[in-house]
């Protein structure tokens, strides 16, 4: 059988025309305890968001459909533009748990790869229902899928569009996803699977993130070519040593023609905790959507400030629209760990 790489797929990057952004209602209390009830309301915020730009789609079971409706109702969605799918979940975070969708150019196609997925190393079970996600939105909308033998999470990698890949050795090679898979391995997976050619390893994510290090609270890929990499300015601040290390090993990396990238970087958030523990709060885990690129905030004007300032120059010509992630964060996750972007076919229309 031949791979989607082979059949001219590619894993487009997330400022490319989309067709959709997916979510996944929040059904679990326990990921933000003692606050749950303020994350539907917040949920339905960020989809009312993308339905001024794109349509949103929701994995969202039968038994919390007509709260979801209420809170999108109440949060002004446009109806039209938002579509409720009957899926079962275990958790929100539809990055991880969500189809990775690759697209072909040639022929406009686009599918989706279906990774395993087994909640970061087994850290949350039960998580069937997530695993299951890509195959019933594959049956619901009637797209080809590519089933990968391996475990992966969509937070745990960041493309380009052009082969390029920025990824973490402690969270793709950690044991407790693929301890059969060696690192060269893993890269013929993704080249296979996501048209990937060009690796970029950087080593850890940031305190509080559960997930072993997901690339997308720490580098991300632009527009220009470039890399934004977030920085902590505090020498005390436990991040500050290995973010320095991910910012050094990033001014190493060249691009396909023998160049370093131009590297912008964005201050973390003054320290959140909760309950005691630290939360990954982080500007780079913003979502690009249509039009726009939505970046969390967290109730620090100075700090949130210089972020949007920043996000602004990287993406010129997108208007940047921020959203309060204190509450969100709690669950450990934020803008970019809750969605999943569906590249527009060929014939689509914006």
């Amino acid at each position: 059988m031949s791979t989607p790489h082979e059949e001219g797929f590619r894993m487009p990057a997330e400022w490319e025309p989309q067709e959709a952004v997916w979510l996944t209602w929040p059904v679990n209390e326990t990921t933000w305890p003692g606050i749950f009830d303020r994350i539907p309301p917040k949920f339905a915020e960020i989809a009312a968001i993308i339905s001024r730009h794109e349509q949103v789609r929701i994995n969202c079971p039968g038994p919390a459909r007509d709260s979801a409706l209420f809170h999108l109702r109440k949060a002004g969605a446009a109806r039209e533009r938002v579509e409720l799918f009957d899926h079962p979940s275990n958790d929100a975070w539809c990055r991880d748990h969500g189809p990775i969708f690759v697209k072909n150019d040639a022929t406009g196609e686009v599918a989706l790869t279906d990774w395993k997925y087994n909640a970061w190393g087994g850290k949350y079970p039960p998580f069937g229902d997530d695993d299951a996600i890509p195959r019933r939105i594959a049956a619901a909308l009637g797209m080809r899928r590519f089933a990968v033998p391996a475990v992966m999470e969509g937070g745990a990698l960041e493309v380009d569009g052009k082969g390029g890949l920025l990824t973490t050795t402690n969270c793709l090679m950690n044991p407790n996803r693929n301890p059969h898979l060696s690192r060269e391995e893993i890269e013929r997976l993704l080249a296979d699977y996501l048209g990937v050619r060009d690796f970029h390893w950087m080593n850890e994510g940031i305190a509080g993130d559960d997930t072993d290090g997901h690339v997308d609270d720490i580098a991300r890929f632009l527009p220009s070519g470039g890399v934004l990499c977030a920085v902590a300015e505090d020498e005390s601040d436990v991040d500050y040593r290995p973010l320095r290390e991910n910012l050094e090993q990033l001014q190493t990396f060249r691009d396909p023609a023998g160049k370093p990238f131009e590297i912008t970087c964005v201050p973390m958030p003054e320290p959140i905790f909760f309950q005691g523990d630290r939360l990954p709060a982080s500007y780079v885990n913003y979502l690009v959507i249509n039009g726009v690129v939505l970046v969390p905030t967290f109730s620090q004007p100075e700090r949130d400030g210089r972020a949007l300032e920043i996000l602004g120059e990287c993406f010129p010509g997108r208007t940047v629209h921020s959203i309060d992630c204190v509450d969100l964060v709690v669950g450990l996750g934020a803008l970019h760990c809750i969605s999943q972007q569906q590249p527009l076919s060929s014939g689509e229309s914006l």
